[in-house]
């Protein structure tokens, strides 16, 4: 087995993640404990159980537990087949939310459950930010994503959506049908703060009509491992024939793309597109 390098980079990392598992700590117990919300994912169906045990059973059991049985095998496919460092980053984001989970006392803010569906969505949001910004995850589901994305080249989302589902559906006969409509707030606020915030996963089609079409082909595949196809195009202006290079690039890559492109030729015209979605292989940053 390697051993893993840490850099000082890795250090700012783990800062990160660890503000990151307090701010999803106080959110569960700010917001999502108040308006008896049901988060997707290890978080939610944690939650769930909780509810179930107390409800049914009259047994308090901690979030701690339950929260990293459940991620136990997750943890594993992370070591196994994703990233040592990733998966290390990951295991701090979950012992901590766990621990800090059981240990941090219920402050509410407000008993409004369209508010807390709101705010609460808002900060989850902010949280998955910040840990897949430091190269994390929160755990849970989100491992299976990855390795079914990046090794398995299975599109995921179908999958975890049906694993919310089921967790809403659940919730729904147990607790009443008001609460998981809510969380559905809560779990569609979330995903449209992520898709604001982190565009790693999001692709966008170049066409950069240049002159210098060989040195911007090489510069693109410097910068982003990703290819490009030539064409030739002529002109409607002139008439004259020019090169267009085409390729498709992670959206977070345009910015950083593009200026490269202009120190190579200040006079390319580059068209961006938002891309919906990719049929073949596209280049994906590994795991560390």
């Amino acid at each position: 087995m390697k051993s893993i390098k840490w850099e000082k980079k890795d250090l700012k990392r783990a800062i990160i993640v660890a503000y990151a598992s307090i701010l999803m700590a106080l959110n569960i117990k700010t917001f999502v404990r108040t308006g008896g919300l049901y988060p997707g994912g290890a978080t939610g169906l944690t939650i769930l159980i909780q509810r179930i045990a107390l409800q049914y059973f009259s047994l308090q059991l901690p979030y701690s537990v339950i929260n990293l049985l459940l991620n136990a095998f997750p943890v594993y496919i992370g070591f196994r087949y994703i990233g040592k460092k990733f998966t290390l980053l990951s295991c701090e984001m979950i012992l901590l939310t766990s621990f800090l989970t059981d240990l941090i006392p219920a402050h509410p803010i407000t008993y409004d459950t369209l508010l807390i569906s709101i705010f609460g969505g808002l900060i989850n949001g902010f949280v998955m930010t910040m840990c897949l910004r430091a190269n994390a995850t929160t755990g849970g589901t989100d491992f299976i994503s990855i390795y079914l994305s990046q090794k398995r080249g299975v599109d995921s989302f179908n999958i975890i959506l049906g694993f919310n589902a089921v967790i809403l559906l659940a919730a729904g006969y147990f607790f009443g049908w008001d609460k998981a409509l809510y969380s559905i707030i809560f779990q569609y606020t979330s995903t449209q703060i992520l898709r604001l915030l982190y565009r790693n996963y999001r692709q966008e089609t170049l066409f950069i009509v240049t002159d210098k079409w060989a040195e911007v082909k090489n510069a693109i595949h410097d910068t982003t491992h990703h290819g490009s196809t030539i064409w030739a195009a002529e002109g409607g202006y002139k008439e004259e024939w020019r090169n267009v290079v085409y390729s498709v690039v992670a959206s977070s890559d345009v910015k950083r793309v593009s200026e490269v492109i202009r120190q190579i030729d200040p006079d390319a015209f580059i068209n961006a597109i938002p891309t919906d979605r990719i049929l073949g292989h596209f280049h994906q940053e590994k795991k560390d």
